[in-house]
């Protein structure tokens, strides 16, 4: 019959583990391969902590880039594409609480051309609050961003957009843009089926590849001739104050604006783009956690052999009453200080290099036309205890598995 244990016995597997894998008169080729199973459990675990890192970085990044042209709410149509500007009473928008600024927008697609080259982009109208809602000044690497000076109508392209269209200074880059006319098409006079405006460009900004080859901003003036929608925009922009309740001013702003027009968030605008990121980023998690269990198996091994390195121990043991259970606690207890060495040494690499890469930014790009020198990184408490935890699990499971398929019980 089984005695339980007392706390003395309790101790004992923690005393031994210790024992085994510290004392000065236990050097072997086990304790040398128990060490080498520290060092591979810890890359990965530092590895994992880094990768996650960065990905939170790039991720941060890429929503302070979206930020700059999706505004804090959108109010859209939810017929149609476009909407008259006096359907909306801005004025009364304005004096609801945390409302700090609103524009009206009219986005439709143009082909622009210069120099022979053509692209295609989506021109982005914007009236003179534009400025309010978002501060592009930051974004522009060249001019100015402004889109009309007086009468002067100009426009502001993203740097990819220049370099497809060959503008290599302001000087001279005067850009024609070709929109389809609404209501008429002719196939004998097929010039005839477009709106053609020829204007300068007055501003180059940078932001991301995509965003850059997108989005040409004009004035709301130009896009209603060009377009053809006098008097109409495609959507209102509203940037909220700082500390606002973002979900009660929707609200507010959604029962001002009637059931006729959306009202969405700037996640809510990219609901899919963020889905997609969060699904790769633990895709990642779980690949390097695959990696982490591979290296794992390093621990098996130095269980194994410990085990029958210390046959002579065991025997001793049971002559001196010890069940099977007590010294299968010890020799699990091995196991968990391996993986628990390998861990803390992992977390101080990974933390440690992640928050040396996000405050000082050693880890330059190599690329001049980037948001940001060095690589973004941020480090998330959440995913050091995600890791910890999903690797808890494992050392947990290859520990116990490892000793009790090596120790049978001895009835």
């Amino acid at each position: 019959m089984k005695k339980p244990y007392n706390s003395c016995t309790a101790m004992l597997p923690q005393l031994f583990a210790r024992r085994y894998l510290f004392s000065p008169q236990s050097r072997s080729v086990v304790n040398l391969i128990a060490g080498l199973s520290v060092a591979a459990v810890a890359m990965p675990v530092a590895a994992m902590i880094i990768l996650l890192s960065v990905f939170n970085g790039f991720e941060s990044l890429v929503k302070s880039m979206y930020s700059a042209f999706d505004a804090d709410l959108t109010v859209t149509p939810r017929q149609g594409q476009t909407f008259a500007q006096g359907e909306i009473d801005s004025a009364a928008l304005r004096r609801i609480p945390g409302v700090g600024a609103l524009s009206f927008t009219l986005e439709q697609s143009a082909l622009l051309e210069h120099g022979g080259r053509q692209a295609t982009a989506t021109v982005r109208g914007v009236d003179d609050a534009y400025a309010e809602v978002f501060a592009l000044g930051d974004a522009v690497s060249a001019g100015e961003w402004r889109v009309r000076l007086g009468d002067l109508e100009r426009l502001v392209i993203g740097q990819s957009m220049a370099w497809m269209l060959g503008i290599r200074s302001l000087a001279d880059a005067d850009v024609t843009l070709y929109a389809v006319r609404r209501g008429s098409f002719s196939s004998l006079l097929p010039l005839e089926n477009y709106t053609r405006r020829t204007e300068p460009v007055g501003g180059v900004y940078t932001l991301d590849l995509d965003t850059e080859r997108t989005y040409v901003l004009s004035s709301l003036r130009l896009a209603q001739e060009l377009f053809g929608y006098p008097g109409r925009a495609s959507s209102l922009v509203v940037r909220l104050d700082p500390g606002a309740d973002a979900a009660g001013v929707r609200r507010a702003v959604a029962e001002a604006v009637g059931d006729d027009f959306r009202v969405r968030t700037r996640d809510e605008l990219r609901a899919s783009f963020y889905r997609i990121m969060a699904y790769e980023k633990w895709g990642i998690f779980f690949i390097a956690l695959l990696v982490l269990v591979i290296a794992s198996f390093s621990v098996v091994g130095a269980l194994a052999m410990l085990i029958v390195e210390k046959r002579g121990d065991i025997a001793t043991l049971r002559a001196l009453g010890a069940d099977t259970g007590l010294i299968r606690a010890v020799f699990r207890s091995e196991g968990f200080l391996i993986c628990g060495l390998g861990a803390a040494v992992g977390v101080v690499l990974g933390v440690g290099a992640s928050l040396v890469q996000q405050h000082f930014g050693l880890i330059e790009i190599p690329a001049e036309t980037f948001l940001t020198k060095s690589y973004p990184v941020e480090f998330r408490f959440a995913d050091l205890l995600a890791v910890l935890a999903a690797f808890a699990a494992v050392a947990v499971l290859l520990s116990g598995v490892t000793v009790r398929s090596m120790l049978k019980n001895n009835e």
